[in-house]
């Protein structure tokens, strides 16, 4: 009896050394329910798609990410009550969305009217605090896989407008989800209207408002440019967007999987970028063969922008943007300006 039992164990021994799996064993398999309100058949579409068939194949089947595109998953409210319920377990979520997540305003202040002023400065910014500004989110309970500039904010009017003075003569439509820009430009004395942006072209039409401040991609898609005729050159603020997920779900990541998936999330974060840009020049482009006219404005003019903006800031910070980050973000642009 002892031979056999030895010879027994032997066996299993040998066998679980040539198969350490059981052959009917199943691999674990992590589905991520990524939400997007952007559409499918655009750059941040595909590129969901791609990463999604890129972390299926880098985990070996492992790690499944379905894509929710086109804002089926609800509204970014609901998909923030979601996340944190993980009914989904990721998102794309715009600068107001992440914004939501940190309570001390950090992300906000990226968007602060007139202070990043171009993409060159807006990548120092990002290089600089993205680790700072990753740190606030992910103790809140997410982590952050990725970012993306999705875009400029500009002013969008019915009659040209060159100065503040030429805005502040009319209605400025502004979403009810964009408070801190709300806030920043009643500091600087203007007249807000509340307005749903999918009813601004109502709004327009109506004299409820005369301007809006958008990205050109949504302006293009939303046909604002048939009556906001005119774009007013000056860049508002960087319109930014990023991917998060939260922590339960990456820590039910294996963690050998993590490096790659990561990997290929920074690596369409760049792709992105280049997408983007190249979207939106196209989006004027076309405006422009319909109509669109954009007032040019002058050095002089971009100053008395600028100083408005500086005239309000102290009234701003500590309660619509964050002052550390501000001042963080000041300093390196002034050292990057004087550098010029």
């Amino acid at each position: 009896m002892k031979s056999i039992s030895r010879f027994l164990i032997f066996c299993v021994v040998f066998l679980g050394l040539l198969f350490p799996e059981p052959a009917f064993a199943q691999r674990r398999k992590i589905t991520i329910k990524l939400a997007s309100l952007v559409p499918e058949n655009t750059p941040w579409g595909a590129a969901l798609n791609r990463m999604a068939a890129e972390w299926r194949t880098a985990s070996n089947g492992e790690v499944e990410l379905a894509v929710y595109h086109n804002g089926v998953a609800g509204s970014e409210g609901d998909v923030l009550r979601k996340l944190k319920g993980n009914q989904i377990q990721a998102a794309i979520l715009s600068s107001f969305g992440l914004n939501s997540i940190t309570p001390d305003h950090a992300i906000m202040t990226l968007s602060c009217p007139f202070l990043i002023r171009n993409n060159e400065e807006l990548d120092l910014v990002l290089n600089n605090l993205k680790p700072e500004l990753e740190t606030r989110i992910n103790r809140e309970g997410f982590f952050t896989l990725a970012w993306s500039k999705a875009g400029w904010v500009r002013f969008f009017s019915k009659q040209p407008v060159f100065t503040p003075a030429d805005l502040k003569r009319q209605k400025l439509g502004t979403s009810e989800q964009e408070p801190a820009l709300m806030d920043a430009f009643k500091a600087m004395g203007y007249q807000m209207v509340p307005v749903s942006m999918n009813q601004a072209l109502v709004a327009l039409n109506g004299g409820m408002i005369d301007a809006v401040y958008q990205s050109p991609v949504n302006v293009g898609g939303l046909q604002i440019f048939g009556v906001a005729k005119n774009m007013t050159s000056i860049t508002i603020a960087p319109f930014m967007g990023g991917i998060v997920m939260n922590q339960a779900a990456w820590r039910s990541i294996p963690e050998q999987y993590k490096p790659a998936l990561l990997r290929i999330a920074k690596r369409l974060e760049t792709e992105l970028d280049t997408s983007i840009q190249q979207l939106e020049a196209s989006a004027i482009a076309t405006m422009k063969n319909y109509g669109l006219k954009v007032s040019e404005i002058s050095p002089a003019q971009e100053q008395l922008w600028y100083g408005d903006m500086e005239r309000a800031i102290p009234s701003l910070l500590g309660s619509t943007f964050n002052r550390d980050i501000y001042e963080k973000i000041e300093a390196l642009l002034r050292a990057h300006r004087g550098r010029r």
